[in-house]
């Protein structure tokens, strides 16, 4: 086995290792206030780990290894192997989720200090990024979806972690549901791909077989569709998108590890994952862009007038990720390694000012007394300076402020778009409509964004009545996590991608990518486009300076007509209820009939069993185990019969 994928499989077994001791601290009191311990130290020594890994991957003379193959199991012609992979897309990924991880898990032990469930939280959260980073690493299908399911069963556990609430076990069902119906497709893609693919499981070699023995275009493309729902629902994608705001209900730093590196996550990194399979396809990447670019602007609309703090950032969440699908979805059209790249860079800076801005949102719940709506407080800034100055940092990269991570990665997703609007492609025209739509979804999401800012820490001090008189900044184990997050949100993007195009380059040496030929691509080159970046720059301002004008003495005012847009905004446009009144209820009033028919089918059957039974009761008295009852039916018996022969004889 090579050194990297030995390092791969420690960084693998810390936080399985971390959920089993946190887990066992749970029986005595002494040791459960350490369980934050566990998960601190794996991630941090995995996050260790990962950057030696990374190093490995550079003086390395290979693009990706491929760990011994363990029979997992086979059943006739499949054959099923336990293999990990290593390349620059898996390093890239297991570096950023156990750096934000071991951050999420220092802030959490300060705001869940106290809570009746602390270890069972650490616990759950370890074993969260246990199959977060198994998922990346899986070398084929099967390996994939069971880690798949337990990011799924973690998330379930986590939103629903204070089961006692109504509404958190409601948002916990939700999810569930949801994500099951992308899964659903997610699975039937992979079946189908099985057959096409000669039954190959490991990755690679069903994606070579596929491009060496192409199959009919119409078959891939509901194949790589099919794939493209389990992403829609995991990455809570248009229509599936509706459990990630409830997933709010969740402790917040469950929503900031949900909402930057892993599950959510996971649906644009198994996209990245299958580029080879989704470049033989423009139609399913056409598909994947514009449904990335219709969740990427109604989430931008649906933020515009949520009062929820935390909801405002799960409808950006939302909005980003489409972002992402939509440079995905160029992969058609240009270079798949610059669409991927696109893509992925924006995940990874995505994940940096998001898990920040969460944790800031938790810094102030935490000094609200669990309020979270920014209607009851404002003036916050002289309150929580460090909380303040954090989330400004987070606020600004998100809405593209120039120089920010969030402004180079947004701007090399616009020139994806771009480059794809004036290729060859018989889909330019609707490449070009998208690159509008995301133009204007920057624009709402620097507005939103700096809306909820100027709400929360201007105006003048006001504090909810749960606050108390002692609202202050949150302690150390907080406030340092959300300095170390903000520095790479300022920073990270401007050191990795733009002037020395690091990021793509190193990205680009993975072998999906590189064997990644889609039919009629435009090859792209990464270079500075003046043109954008200074629209970038408009779009960011003038959202930003429309939101200070607005919102900056820390209060709603009255926008006359536009107030109608706003209301619609804040009643989620009734998708809730729309879905409630077509899909939910429907299925309802069909499980209730069901239940009905049930019913009658068991009755039925007890009926037809109830008559051998009554039959039976009537003859069972003749077997009653008394010896003189039988010698009185014989003599009975006998007397019928005698007479019966008298009679015959006297006729």
């Amino acid at each position: 086995m090579s050194e990297p994928t030995s390092l791969a499989l420690a960084i693998l077994a810390l936080p399985l290792a971390a959920a089993v001791l946190a887990w066992l601290s749970a029986a005595l009191p002494a040791t459960k206030k350490l369980a934050h311990i566990p998960l601190i130290l794996a991630c941090a020594a995995a996050a260790v780990l990962a950057f030696l890994l990374l190093e490995k991957m550079l003086d390395g003379h290979e693009a990706h290894y491929i760990s011994t193959p363990l029979t997992w199991f086979a059943a006739g012609h499949l054959q099923v192997h336990f293999t990990i992979t290593v390349d620059a897309l898996a390093t890239i990924m297991l570096g950023m989720i156990t750096f934000i991880a071991t951050f999420i898990a220092l802030f959490s032990s300060g705001y869940m200090h106290g809570d009746r469930g602390y270890a069972r939280f650490f616990a759950v959260m370890s074993f969260f990024v246990f199959s977060m980073c198994g998922l990346v690493l899986a070398n084929n299908f099967l390996l994939l979806v069971a880690f798949w399911e337990g990011v799924g069963l973690c998330s379930y556990l986590l939103i629903g972690y204070y089961f006692a609430k109504p509404s958190a076990a409601a948002a916990a069902r939700k999810a569930f549901l949801v994500t099951r119906l992308g899964d659903t497709g997610f699975l039937l893609g992979i079946f189908l791909l099985w057959k096409m693919g000669g039954w190959h499981t490991d990755l690679d070699s069903l994606f070579s077989h596929i491009r060496d023995n192409p199959p009919e275009s119409g078959l891939l493309t509901t194949a790589c569709l099919l794939l493209f729902c389990g992403a829609v629902g995991k990455s809570a994608q248009f229509p599936l998108y509706v459990w990630l705001p409830d997933a709010m209900e969740g402790p917040t730093p469950v929503s900031a590890l949900i909402h930057a590196a892993t599950m959510v996550t996971a649906g644009v990194y198994l996209l990245a994952r299958c580029a080879p399979l989704f470049v033989l396809s423009p139609e399913a990447q056409v598909i994947v862009a514009w449904i990335g670019g219709t969740t990427a602007l109604l989430a931008a609309f649906l933020a515009l007038g949520q009062t929820d703090l935390k909801r405002i950032l799960a409808y950006s969440t939302v909005s980003q990720l489409g972002y992402m699908f939509m440079a995905l979805g160029t992969g058609g059209a240009i270079s798949p390694a610059f669409a991927v790249s696109a893509a992925m860079f924006h995940l990874f800076t995505h994940a940096f000012f998001k898990a920040l801005l969460f944790l800031s949102a938790g810094s102030v719940m935490h000094a609200m007394g669990n309020v979270i709506d920014i209607t009851r407080f404002s003036g916050l800034r002289k309150v929580m300076p460090i909380t303040h100055i954090t989330f400004l940092c987070g606020a600004a990269a998100l809405a593209g402020v120039p120089l920010l991570s969030g402004f180079w990665s947004k701007d090399l997703i616009l020139e994806s778009l771009t480059e794809a609007s004036e290729s060859a492609s018989p889909y330019s025209a609707s490449y070009f409509v998208l690159l509008l739509v995301a133009c204007l979804t920057a624009w709402l999401t620097a507005f939103y964004t700096f809306r909820a800012y100027f709400l929360t820490f201007w105006g003048p001090e006001k504090l909810p009545e749960e606050a108390g008189d002692h609202a202050h900044e949150s302690p150390r184990s907080m406030t340092l996590p959300l300095m170390v997050l903000a520095v790479g949100a300022v920073v990270v993007g401007g050191v990795l991608q733009p002037f020395t195009h690091w990021f793509s380059d190193f990205l680009g040496t993975s072998p999906s990518l590189t064997e990644a030929q889609a039919p009629a691509a435009r090859l792209v080159e990464h270079h500075l486009n003046g043109v954008l970046l200074a629209i970038s720059t408009v779009l960011a301002l003038t959202g930003i300076a429309l939101a200070f004008v607005l919102y900056r003495h820390g209060e709603e005012k009255p926008l006359g007509g536009i107030d109608t847009l706003f209301a619609l905004s804040r009643n989620q446009l009734y998708i809730d209820e729309l879905y409630s009144a077509l899909v939910v209820k429907p299925a309802e009033g069909l499980a209730f009939l069901l239940r009905v028919f049930d019913g009658f089918l068991d009755g039925l059957t007890r009926l037809i069993a109830a008559i051998p039974r009554f039959l039976a009761s009537l003859i069972r008295p003749l077997q009653n185990g008394l010896v003189q009852f039988y010698a009185l039916a014989m003599a009975l018996g006998l007397a019928v019969f005698v007479a019966f022969v008298i009679f015959r004889v006297a006729r």
